[in-house]
């Protein structure tokens, strides 16, 4: 695609590039056979993207499976994090936000993704999201918890913070723009009538540990974080939210030796243990389907 110099593709380029008609393109567009995003009420296509899903169909014989790097993508959760490395499975992490875990799932990067997206029309988590992105994919979403949010603060709340509109003029930790968390947060500011300038935002926090670690080495004075890395940290915690989290799987892979290690630790003692540790989850109702794509 070296004569297209954008980072994103027209229809009529994609059509000229795969000689097929532009109407093709759309239907393609449509079924969620080829990655594409809507910007303006106009389809673009991902270079990138478009040049994996040529890989992926390019060669081997027609029909042949997608095969998907053994790597999980997503939001960070401290409990996602330990089952993976506990049980053994050889999976990879690449934690960096809901929504990029989104993209990148979309773009076959992985097996599975965490995400917990609030959905401010519905009031609800993550099927919105989902089933924007993947309306007919092999894809299931189950949830893998709820969890307490809201904000840590240092031991004793010196601050005296009781709710989110109490940050104005504060020193505050984000998230990066891709994480679940900043878009609530985001959110709840606005709800608060506090707008962006009104905290002090200091540099962003890649994971839930950062975030927390920030509010304890003094660099902030609040945190939008997690109950139970507050507990860790022997800090102070005012609730706000009580958020979903779940993770969508490619359906082939729920199958596969990797994801079935996973899985079995969920079923074990172990797991039981470190959920009773652990402060703020409420796993009653992990492995329900939120969404089944067609």
């Amino acid at each position: 695609m070296a004569q297209y110099s954008g980072e994103y593709l027209t229809t009529k380029e994609v059509a000229d590039l795969l000689r097929i008609k532009e109407r093709k393109v759309y239907d393609l567009a449509a079924s969620g056979d080829i990655p594409c995003t809507r910007a303006l009420g106009k389809l673009l296509f991902q270079r990138t993207a478009l040049d994996a899903w040529l890989a992926r169909h390019g060669s081997g014989e027609a029909g042949a499976p997608t095969v998907f790097p053994g790597v999980f993508l997503g939001s960070h959760d401290p409990l996602l994090e330990w089952c993976l490395r506990e049980s053994g499975s050889g999976v990879a992490t690449y934690f960096d936000g809901s929504l990029d875990g989104l993209d990148r799932f979309a773009n076959a990067e992985g097996i599975a993704t965490g995400l917990h997206i609030f959905d401010r029309d519905s009031q609800e988590w993550n099927v919105a999201a989902v089933k924007a992105r993947f309306p007919a994919k092999p894809v299931v979403l189950v949830e893998w918890a709820w969890r307490e949010r809201g904000l840590i603060v240092q031991p004793g709340n010196p601050r005296k913070i009781n709710k989110v509109g109490d940050l104005r003029g504060l020193r505050v930790v984000p998230r990066q723009q891709q994480a679940g968390s900043q878009v609530l947060l985001d959110y709840l500011l606005g709800e608060a009538d506090l707008k962006p300038d009104a905290v002090e935002l200091i540099h962003a926090a890649r994971t839930e540990t950062d975030a927390a670690l920030a509010v304890l080495e003094d660099q902030a004075d609040a945190a939008f974080g997690l109950l139970a890395v507050a507990k860790q940290y022997r800090l102070d915690f005012v609730p706000v939210v009580r958020e979903r989290f779940d993770l969508l799987v490619w359906r082939s892979e729920w199958f596969e030796a990797p994801f079935q290690s996973f899985l079995a630790l969920c079923r074990s003692s172990a797991f039981e243990e470190r959920v009773t540790s652990l402060e703020g989850y409420d796993v009653s109702g992990l492995g329900r389907v939120h969404f089944n794509g067609r």
